[in-house]
């Protein structure tokens, strides 16, 4: 009942007119974003300053949804978002899901949308089948369109396991992951509809016959966005906050279905000097626009 006032609440708002395509979704994993002082465990706590150029790589991505990672609260990402946007958090940061949340910070998915774009807001698919797990959880929205609704995931997947198959733990749940994500896709086609998954697979995806791509996509149409995405990011180098680094791959992905028609995806890349002025995030957001 709750999804479907809220539903009836952004139909109102904009007379129940769909969003007029195309539509720019992006995807930003902004590394234990928090207010929680409890960060300092894991990251070096960020100050207003710190959000404020977050918040203006954010506006510059100019997009109707992005789907965010690491974010440990709905404070935090509406710092870096704006009034401008709605944010939707995983169902696991919800209070009768603690069994499934850590003490201190954690790590959700979710999607900040842009205020009158309609929605409905799912229950999370989840990407493990053990019953007590605290990560994997896939933030579910249907964006309505003029043409048909778009089903999209917001995913934090495995890390570990970013190239070739090894007989390992990590390796080893990431393909039950990937097998989960290809049971949704099959389900989607199936019923004859759009969708988008987004996120941090962890994993290059784009590499000549990747084995994790096979998995995901077995007998489906899908389409990488972020198969000829560039990986251009510099970030904050961990061994020396003086110093860039700079990945050799993208694992920030965007997994369409074929008929939505999207544009092959960039990553917003950030000024060396932010980089090293700021604490900013180990992730560069990637984009594409549906047509």
């Amino acid at each position: 009942m709750k999804r479907l006032q809220k539903w009836l609440m952004l139909g109102c708002l904009i007379g129940n007119q769909a969003i007029a395509e195309p539509l720019t979704i992006s995807s930003w994993n902004i590394e234990w974003l928090s207010t929680n002082e409890a960060v300092n465990k894991f990251s070096d706590k960020r100050d207003q300053v710190d959000f404020d150029k977050l918040g203006t790589y954010f506006q510059s991505l100019n997009a109707d949804v992005v789907a965010f990672q690491e974010v440990d609260d709905v404070n935090a990402i509406q710092r870096v978002a704006g009034d401008q946007y709605q944010i939707l958090m995983s169902d696991r940061a919800l209070p009768k899901n603690s069994n499934h949340q850590f003490k201190e910070v954690n790590q959700y998915t979710g999607f900040a949308v842009r205020k009158g774009v309609p929605l409905t807001d799912y229950a999370d698919f989840p990407l493990e089948t053990t019953s007590n797990s605290k990560l994997r959880f896939a933030s579910y929205i249907v964006i309505e369109t003029e043409t048909k609704p778009i089903h999209m995931l917001s995913v934090h997947l495995k890390a570990g396991c970013s190239g070739a198959y090894k007989s390992n733990r990590d390796c080893s749940r990431l393909k039950e992951q990937a097998q989960q994500l290809n049971k949704w896709i099959k389900q989607r086609e199936r019923n004859n509809e759009y969708y988008a998954i987004l996120g941090d697979f962890n994993h290059n995806l784009a590499y000549s016959r990747d084995w994790m791509w096979k998995e995901l996509t077995q007998y489906t149409d899908a389409q990488l966005a972020t198969r000829k995405t560039r990986a251009d990011c510099k970030v904050r180098s961990n061994r020396n906050n003086h110093r860039t680094h700079q990945f050799r791959s993208v694992i920030d992905h965007i997994v369409v279905s074929e008929s939505l028609n999207a544009d092959p995806a960039k990553q917003q890349v950030f000024k060396t000097q932010d980089v090293l002025d700021y604490k900013l995030s180990d992730h560069c957001p990637v984009s594409t626009t549906i047509n």
